[in-house]
């Protein structure tokens, strides 16, 4: 059973739509929905915003319903100079966390994640790959790959944005990839994440976003629908 995740509403809400002979369960206060996409047996879910939601989510959707792999879809703000622009896709190649930070006691390592001892999780190849692939042939526009940074904020300013990709090399920054790679990491479970571009998490974030953010989210879904069969 493939798990999907998103954090808002219109992330998920046309997947749910599509879905056939589906049924709902709450679980920590997020619905889980069960059933057919494309033919593919699956679990969707609207996780909320942030790290520690959709870690939760994670974990839930693995124990109680072992899904294997778990893609993270949605939108996320374009970062650092590569072309990324508003309306392209990225899959990720890596996630990672750009608000975790020991550094201060522990050197070093203290950027890298507890237990696993890494600042980046890879993403699955197969899943990603498959992905990246579906949408050159079916979108028109840009694909990326590259690594997508996560934290619990909504960046919509320069020079936060600028610090991002400065430590990161990020090409994508959004609130629930790296922490839904890390709960898969921990349970060896494989992991993607899709996000389509809302904003280019600058000073005009703030007015983009809402303006974009269905578009883009929708391009991610329909994406989804096309890939599932082979994945």
């Amino acid at each position: 059973m493939i798990g999907i995740i998103g954090a808002m509403a219109v992330e998920v809400e046309g997947l749910i739509a599509a879905m056939e002979n589906k049924s709902p369960e709450t679980v920590s206060r997020m619905t889980f929905w069960r059933g057919t996409l494309a033919g593919v047996e699956c679990v969707v879910a609207q996780c909320g915003a942030g790290k520690v939601n959709s870690a939760v989510c994670t974990q839930t959707m693995i124990l109680r319903y072992g899904a294997s792999p778990i893609i993270n879809t949605g939108v996320a703000g374009g970062v650092g100079s590569r072309a990324v622009r508003i309306g392209d896709l990225v899959v990720a190649e890596g996630v990672t966390q750009h608000d975790y930070d020991t550094t201060p006691i522990d050197g070093d390592k203290g950027r890298d994640l507890p237990i696993l001892g890494r600042s980046v999780l890879e993403t699955d190849a197969r899943v990603s790959g498959l992905l990246a692939d579906c949408a050159r042939e079916v979108y028109n526009g840009n694909v990326h790959r590259g690594l997508i940074a996560t934290g619990d904020q909504f960046i919509g300013g320069k020079e936060r944005l600028h610090a991002i990709a400065e430590r990161t090399g990020a090409i994508a920054c959004e609130m629930e990839g790296g922490s839904i790679g890390q709960a898969c990491a921990l349970a060896d479970v494989p992991f993607a994440v899709l996000r389509a571009i809302s904003d280019n998490a600058d000073d005009n974030a703030v007015d983009d976003f809402p303006k974009f953010a269905k578009e883009s989210a929708e391009k991610s879904v329909a994406l989804l629908l096309e890939a599932l069969p082979r994945l």
